[in-house]
């Protein structure tokens, strides 16, 4: 993460539309899937324990992998998704572009 303050970067992701979703390593080797504006501040937070209830309960190791949508609701549908997958199928995403993720869980 860069030199930049989380509050610069937050309103840095305020000033655009676009949303993501990221998957992150938790240390007991769960894979963790949220959306967010900007996802460094939002891996920061789950580091930090502000996070997600879950990934307080099961710290993150590393991000993996984050995928860009159009919108929030394109990032809803496809985080709703990913959590639908097994864990063995979660960790194949992590090698593929979002393009080709888009396809392969929207058609």
């Amino acid at each position: 993460m860069s030199n930049l303050s989380t509050h610069a970067l937050a309103a840095r992701a305020r000033a655009t539309k676009r949303w993501y979703v990221y998957l992150i390593l938790c240390r007991r080797g769960a894979i963790y899937t949220g959306i967010a504006r900007n996802v460094a501040v939002r891996y920061a937070r789950h580091i930090a324990g502000t996070g997600a209830r879950y990934t307080r309960a099961n710290p993150p190791s590393r991000l993996l992998v984050k995928f860009a949508c159009l919108n929030q609701s394109e990032a809803s549908k496809m985080e709703a998704a990913i959590k639908k997958l097994a864990a063995s199928d979660k960790r194949k995403l992590v090698d593929k572009t979002g393009a080709t993720v888009r396809k392969l869980l929207f058609g």
